[in-house]
């Protein structure tokens, strides 16, 4: 095979959760293979469109939604577009003769990966849940190979196609050189203070920010800082019922953390939803966590994600419910707790997979290689 015959199309997207795993996995492939020409399918108008590009890759869009469980009737567009997203698809893979495809996930991998297998082409998919996804599940039949962040796996799956390989995350997560007390510095925090990231995600959290706010005379009494990511969907109204209560100087509000290498290096402590993604990310780096997961995700898979740490003892849970009420005082329990930390810290990191990304590569290109002879 000539070099310069390597050509892989990616598909998915939606979320971050699928969106840097597959970023992820190209930049592998073209660590290995600088010559490899690589072209992302997403979803119109979802936030690949614009985080693939900026990540220094071609994309292509579909007109492609998922179906309204609630409107049953609203389902007769979402069918055509399904329809005119197969032909389109179809037309790239013709144009762009793909030797491979990587579905990642999320909407637009289903046309794709699905046409791709009908002309032959060999596909993988990446499941970054312990709770498989829909499309992927749909997937399975037609691909070669299904590469898995969790255990016991073949739940879903076939088990002769399936392989451990783990998440890929953001290398710059785990390549940040500062010590912690050089991070807390670079955040505006006190080193000699104990600090708890609290993080919702881009958008943010809704309950996680009313667990805050319900608790911020407990917070100022307990000496302890806090990072808090708002989200910018929630920042103003949060800075205005921050402003009817006293400035409380230890904690820090805002509204995204664009460099979030530095904001672990600098935490304690971590509270985040339990995506996928961000679970791989606590792993690699070791980090204690308190995960609430999101009730407003697909078959609840983010408390699956999150039972598959607690049950190992690498995390602490507490539900989106009795979030407003039992998490602050959680929190600020165990970030105190110095054995508790360490034995979170400990066990947490047990369960990394680390080089996932490289290890997925290595696939695709096997895939490729094995296709053009």
């Amino acid at each position: 095979m000539k070099t310069s015959e390597l050509r892989v199309i990616i598909s998915g997207g939606g979320t971050g959760g699928h969106i840097f795993p597959a970023i992820s996995i190209a930049d592998a492939i073209k660590m290995k293979r600088p010559d490899a020409q690589i072209l992302f399918v997403g979803a119109e108008g979802r936030m690949e469109m614009q985080r693939v590009p900026a990540a220094g890759y071609d994309i292509k869009g579909l007109p492609i939604c998922g179906f309204d469980r609630k409107h049953l009737l609203r389902n007769v567009a979402v069918l055509y577009k399904i329809w005119k997203s197969q032909r389109l698809a179809k037309q790239i893979i013709r144009e762009f003769r793909p030797m491979v495809a990587v579905g990642v996930g999320g909407y637009a991998s289903g046309p794709t990966l699905n046409k791709c297998a009908d002309m032959g082409i060999p596909c993988l998919i990446q499941e970054q849940n312990s709770y498989a996804g829909v499309t992927n599940k749909l997937l399975a039949k037609k691909a070669r190979k299904i590469c898995v962040a969790y255990e016991g796996m073949e739940r879903f799956f076939p088990a002769d196609k399936l392989v451990l390989t783990g998440n890929p995350v953001r290398q710059s997560l785990l390549d940040s050189p500062l010590s912690r007390a050089e991070a807390c510095k670079a955040m505006g925090l006190d080193p000699d203070k104990k600090t708890i990231l609290i993080v919702g995600g881009s958008l943010g959290a809704r309950t996680m920010n009313e667990s805050v706010l319900q608790h911020l005379d407990e917070l100022e009494q307990s000496g302890v800082q806090v990072m808090w990511q708002t989200g910018k969907y929630y920042h103003e109204d949060i800075q205005r019922q921050l402003a009817a209560h006293h400035p409380i100087t230890t904690l820090k509000v805002t509204d995204f953390i664009s460099d979030m290498g530095t904001a672990y290096r600098a935490a304690d402590l971590v509270v985040s939803r339990a995506g996928a993604s961000s679970i791989s990310e606590f792993c690699l780096i070791g980090k204690p966590v308190i995960l609430v997961p999101s009730p407003n995700v697909a078959e609840d898979h983010q408390t699956k994600n999150a039972m598959a740490l607690v049950n190992k003892d690498a995390a602490l849970m507490v539900s989106d419910a009795e979030a407003p009420a039992k998490l602050i005082s959680l929190a600020l329990a165990t970030v105190t707790d110095e054995s508790r930390l360490l034995a979170l810290g400990t066990n947490v990191k047990k369960m990394a997979l680390p080089d996932s990304a490289n290890i997925i590569a290595d696939e695709v290109i096997e895939m490729a290689t094995q296709f053009s002879q």
